[in-house]
């Protein structure tokens, strides 16, 4: 009898683990890695690293299109086709009540970055009205100009699902048409699949930007991408590559948005 017990006491446990209801079952501690994982799904799509990275041009890339020029302020701007035509029907649902929307920047890739970011490292340009040339520590440096600018091959705008409109600056969003543009945005962009990824009070990443918009559905999966297939290691080739690492650029920049545009 004891033996007979013993054979099927192993059976009757299982048993009952398997029909428990869920929330008796025992789970496995998370670990920070695991959390991480949940936050940044793996993508549904394996992008090349010099996509990513914008080491591309756009205009021949024929994924791009150049827009027209009653979109912007200028002429020669690019975006991904599927940015540009949601962007069409945005604006056109903008205009039918009064709201202007114009792109002031578009697709920058890999070495229209550096060159923004090497001007200010030198100091032959400002960074956010100041110049850094003159900040000795290199990290520090870096972390001044990633106030307002990206670090080559970390720049959503790399990706041509992202631009900025009608003002880089946030205070004309604060008040008179500005405003009206802004509020108009926070209510109906996202029913054209835009997101504004640098909101206030987000723990990493650059500061709040209220004119820099995303097209949400493509966007998030390359910033899935870049979260499984970037490292601060490849982030180089412009000067100060080397504060990558320390700032941990992909984790704190790329992955720094707004959760509604991850």
């Amino acid at each position: 009898m004891k033996i007979y017990t013993l054979f099927l006491l192993p059976i009757l446990l299982t048993w009952a683990c398997r029909n428990a209801p869920a929330e008796d079952r025992a789970t496995s501690p998370v670990s920070p890695e695991d959390e991480v994982e949940e936050q940044v799904p793996e993508p549904d799509s394996i992008f090349p690293i010099e996509y990513l990275i914008g080491k591309f041009n756009p205009t021949t890339h024929p994924d791009f299109v150049k827009v027209a020029p009653a979109y912007a302020n200028t002429e020669n701007y690019y975006l991904h086709r599927e940015a540009y035509d949601a962007f069409q029907k945005m604006h056109a649902a903008a205009q039918s009540e009064g709201i202007k929307l114009t792109i002031i920047s578009a697709t920058r890739n890999f070495e229209r970055q550096r060159s923004i970011w090497n001007a200010k490292w030198t100091g032959n340009r400002k960074s956010n009205g100041v110049f850094v040339h003159t900040i000795s520590d290199p990290k520090e440096r870096a972390l001044e100009i990633l106030k307002v600018s990206s670090m080559p091959g970390t720049s959503r705008h790399h990706w041509g699902t992202d631009m900025d409109l009608n003002a880089v600056n946030n205070t004309y969003f604060e008040k008179g048409e500005g405003q009206k543009v802004y509020d108009w945005l926070l209510v109906h962009a996202a029913g054209y699949g835009f997101c504004q990824p640098y909101t206030a009070g987000r723990p990493t990443g650059y500061t709040e930007e209220k004119w820099h918009w995303s097209y949400q559905p493509l966007a998030s999966q390359l910033t899935k991408a870049a979260a499984h297939q970037l490292s601060d290691e490849q982030i180089s080739g412009f000067m100060g590559d080397d504060t990558a690492v320390s700032i941990e650029v992909v984790k704190n920049y790329i992955l720094g948005v707004n959760a509604g545009c991850l």
